[in-house]
């Protein structure tokens, strides 16, 4: 067991994880537009894979497998991307659609303005929660909790605006934000918050 105090102490700091690092980005919904005006069915037909059935549905669902994306393509020109894990999946999605329109001959525009809708993700507090006593404490101004409903308590963060979900395991699910230092923000609020009550201790990961 000697061998155990030969660890550097530079490497025990580098397993402490912060709040930005615990931090996982589950879907990143992206808008953007590509044109004007865009002609769906010869697009279907330049994009092999795509699914259009406007009889069913208005748009164009396209998939990509690298990155791991899907964007949906509408007449006006807007585009939807949906399925990233970080900003630039979004980016680089809207070059490979952009690159593979005009090789088609698809008039768009070079370089579409990207805007982050919703960040969707995870984070983990590493300890149970007692959610009951989280509704109570908190009150309901910005607390919704019912448990015959839905297991999860939803927890509206005003400034940045951001809707968590607490679950008893200690998971939170993030959604609203449109940046990642966001989610922190509100990640930050919750721990203080709830530390403040009694019910997660100063020690909490």
């Amino acid at each position: 067991m000697k061998y155990l105090y030969t660890l550097p102490i530079p490497y025990l700091k580098v397993i402490v994880m912060n709040e930005e690092e615990k931090v996982q980005i589950e879907n990143i919904v992206a808008s953007t537009a590509l044109a004007e005006k865009l002609d769906l069915g010869k697009i279907a037909l330049a994009l092999e894979g795509a699914e259009y059935e406007p009889e069913q549905f208005p748009g164009l669902i396209y998939r990509l497998q690298e990155p791991r994306t899907a964007v949906l393509i509408f007449r006006s020109g807007k585009v939807n991307c949906t399925g990233a894990k970080d900003i630039e999946s979004v980016k680089k999605t809207i070059q490979i659609l952009v690159d593979k329109l005009k090789q088609a001959g698809i008039e768009v525009y070079d370089e579409p303005k990207i805007v982050v809708q919703n960040i969707v993700a995870v984070y983990d507090l590493g300890t149970e929660l007692n959610l009951t006593n989280i509704a109570m404490s908190l009150g309901l101004e910005n607390v919704e909790y019912e448990p015959e409903q839905f297991p999860g308590l939803v927890y509206r963060v005003e400034e940045p605006k951001v809707v968590l979900l607490l679950f008893g395991s200690g998971k939170v699910v993030c959604t609203g934000a449109k940046k990642k230092e966001e989610i922190v923000e509100a990640i930050k609020i919750l721990k203080k918050d709830l530390k403040s009550i009694g019910l997660l201790s100063e020690n909490s990961i």
